[in-house]
């Protein structure tokens, strides 16, 4: 009952829109997921909520045309990466390179892995991470930064911020995304750009003084709904943690995009480092894809 509830109320968040939704479902979350924090300062403590995977025709992202996939990882590879850590939300990967590039936009390439991967400092090189095919009960998609070869360098979702790693082509599923987010820290702004043309742009609320929104390049990790109500109906938890708490009610710290009620905070510094977005761009943010690159700038 409470997984039709979750669906119910997902598909009332989210407002239709013309490319298909290839693959929003309901599920229960896992109980690491359910200690996820949103920039609110409440836990998403439900057993259950609606996982939304905002995607096009085949599974990849919505707004993006799929480029195919190559087969996911053997038992053997699986068996050889269990000794490595799995770069998620609440994992912090040692000897993961710099992003060298943290304000860079990039063309859209997105991937995902078919199976876990595993995740190397520089093309085959030694791996230092696994990367799962699902983050939170949805599907992992991350930015590509960098190609050489048949190899890609991918923003992660762990700890330290700017983690990246380099992960073979094969096994992954590709797709391009038109959007980029960008976030004005000094004007408090975000911007919403679609194929480099603005789509959106609000003012927002962002960190305090003691808890700062991160600097960098990161990437919308998953779109949550909880189950329960919050200050917001969708979370869109990014790829990024706080830089001054290292847990945050018993969750990683994880930074997100999220609505506020009360309106007056939009334009003022007071968050723990999460992004408050009043209720329209939340309902246009809710259709950008998985993997769709953030850049935030003082």
């Amino acid at each position: 009952m409470a997984i039709q509830k979750a669906a119910r109320h997902s598909h009332r968040a989210v407002p239709a829109v013309r490319d298909p939704v290839a693959a929003a479902r309901a599920r229960p979350i896992p109980a690491t997921a359910a200690r996820l924090i949103s920039a609110a300062g409440a836990p998403l403590v439900p057993a259950v909520a609606a996982v939304l995977l905002l995607g096009g025709c085949g599974g990849s992202p919505q707004g993006a045309a799929s480029t195919g996939s190559a087969g996911p990882a053997t038992s053997a590879d699986r068996a050889g990466m269990s000794r490595i850590p799995e770069a998620t939300t609440f994992a912090t990967v040692s000897g993961a390179p710099k992003d060298t590039a943290p304000g860079r936009a990039t063309d859209g390439l997105v991937v995902r892995p078919d199976g876990p991967v595993a995740v190397f400092d520089r093309p085959g090189g030694r791996p230092v991470a696994t990367l799962p095919a699902e983050q939170l009960g949805g599907p992992t998609w991350v930015p590509v930064v960098e190609s050489s070869g048949n190899w890609r360098r991918v923003l992660l979702p762990s700890k330290p911020n700017g983690s990246s790693g380099w992960i073979s082509g094969s096994g992954l599923s590709t797709a391009r995304t038109p959007y980029t987010v960008r976030v004005d820290l000094a004007k408090r702004r975000l911007t919403l750009l679609k194929s480099a043309r603005k789509a959106g742009q609000w003012t927002v609320a962002i960190g305090g003084p003691k808890t700062p929104t991160p600097q960098g390049r990161t990437f919308i990790m998953a779109t949550l709904a909880p189950a329960k109500k919050t200050p917001s109906p969708l979370v869109l938890p990014l790829g990024t943690h706080s830089a001054t708490l290292d847990t945050f009610g018993g969750g990683p710290g994880t930074v997100a995009l999220h609505g506020w009620p009360d309106t007056s905070v939009f334009g003022k510094a007071v968050t723990h480092g999460c992004v408050r977005v009043p209720k329209d761009a939340l309902r246009t943010l809710s259709r950008v894809p998985l993997g769709s690159l953030v850049l935030i700038t003082a």
